[in-house]
């Protein structure tokens, strides 16, 4: 084969041509087992049971950060020329960043308590398949994407950025793409603007041209109403937080009363002794298989999870954000109260999630302008950017359905004050 097209629903023809040595690099990787599993990992885990359109999946998200570093380094390779010999190891990158994401995306990893980039830069250091080839493109190559993938350390500052920084082609994929599944309006980006403003510091870091000031305020507060309104929405913690107890539960209770093939059983009694092919494995089929099972014939708690995933009987979520965390915790007991006084048991059914979001972080990697001659930061020159590096906390009171008018009711009198609150 000496060339492939994948025709993209967001960027359109994805066109590898193997007479390029690092465009044929990438198409061998995406033929191997370790990449061909991210077809079957969801890009937003759960949130298909909120945004119907949700079933995008890592593999093809994956292809369009390839799309977007390989045209992001045409541009800058245009200013510095000399960029053009890192395309073997930003192309990998780019492809390979997300192999390490257990089911589920961003849930499984608080599932399972993995960190993907941990286990991306295994398999590129340890499957053969994947090392092998690129050791072959040229030594050295499987180390320096292991490492920029773990760490985000590469001898190249701009190259790192393109990969993971908070304007890297990651980023700009997933909301665009996360949106479009979403049927949300809010990632609509300026991307050829952003692309055609990244450019060279003197420090060799990226940095962006002023001309592209607005098209990059817009991307950062896109990136804010995104997680506000899609990541953060109260039925995706509802659902993050019934896989997170349906896999602890499972834990809990132990391979006497659980169901689990042996791959399963791996993931969940021996984390830790985790080989590759046994990752490989597990993917969104093998996990749902199993809440299919429990929902069937594990024990009831277990069941219980199971079957308001499955059958989308979801529990309700309350935003306590405006309660001090005294309130938050005297709402939490009176849900309790409320559950066991309609025959429901409270550890199965409440819940306090809390959480701090920013939607810009100025000292973790943060944005620069560049105009060939003052190099500053982003925020120095956006008064809206600057209003986004405030944090902000996010509660949720997790409920049943059956107490949430006795709740909302509670919950007001805690926040005006009134008489009657609950004691």
């Amino acid at each position: 084969m000496t060339s492939r097209t994948y025709h993209d629903p967001l960027h359109g023809a994805i066109r590898l041509d193997r007479s390029l040595p690092a465009e044929a690099l990438v198409m061998d990787l995406v033929e191997t087992v370790a990449f061909q599993r991210l077809r079957r990992i969801r890009q937003l885990g759960p949130a298909f049971l909120t945004f119907h359109g949700a079933e995008s999946s890592r593999f093809t998200h994956s292809l369009g950060v390839l799309h977007l570093a390989r045209r992001a380094l045409a541009g800058l390779s245009r200013q510095q020329p000399d960029l053009a010999r890192h395309q073997g190891v930003l192309y990998a990158a780019a492809l390979l960043h997300d192999l390490g994401h257990a089911p589920l995306s961003h849930s499984g990893e608080e599932m399972f308590g993995l960190r993907h980039e941990q286990w991306s830069a295994r398999l590129v250091r340890e499957d053969p398949a994947l090392r092998d080839r690129l050791e072959a493109f040229e030594p050295g190559t499987a180390a320096a994407v292991a490492d920029l993938l773990e760490s985000g350390r590469h001898n190249c500052a701009a190259v790192a950025a393109l990969v993971s920084s908070q304007l890297d082609c990651d980023r700009l994929d997933y909301l665009l793409r996360d949106s479009h599944s979403t049927g949300t309006c809010y990632g609509q980006l300026d991307l050829d603007r952003i692309l055609a403003a990244l450019c060279l510091a003197p420090d060799g870091s990226l940095a962006l041209h002023p001309k592209g000031l607005m098209a990059v305020e817009h991307y950062l507060v896109v990136r804010d109403l995104m997680y506000r309104s899609v990541y953060n929405h109260r039925l995706n913690v509802v659902c993050n937080w019934l896989l997170n107890q349906a896999i602890a539960t499972a834990r809990a209770l132990g391979p006497g009363q659980v169901f689990a093939d042996p791959v399963m059983a791996r993931w969940l009694w021996q984390p830790s002794t985790l080989d590759l092919p046994t990752f490989l494995a597990n993917d969104d089929l093998r996990t749902g298989y199993h809440l299919m099972r429990w929902r069937q014939e594990g024990p009831e708690a277990l069941a219980t999870f199971g079957r308001r995933l499955l059958d989308r009987q979801l529990l309700k979520a309350i935003d306590v954000g405006r309660l001090d965390p005294g309130q938050r915790l005297q709402l939490l007991a009176r849900a309790q109260r409320l559950s066991t006084a309609a025959g429901l048991d409270p550890a199965l059914c409440c819940a306090l999630h809390q959480r701090q979001s920013q939607g810009y972080h100025p000292y973790k990697g943060g944005l620069r302008l560049w105009d060939g001659e003052t190099l500053g930061a982003l925020e120095a020159s956006s008064g809206l950017v600057a209003s986004l590096t405030a944090s902000v906390e996010l509660a949720w009171l997790i409920h049943p359905p059956e107490v949430g008018a006795a709740l909302k009711q509670a919950e007001r009198a805690l926040r005006t004050g009134e008489s009657g609150a609950p004691s």
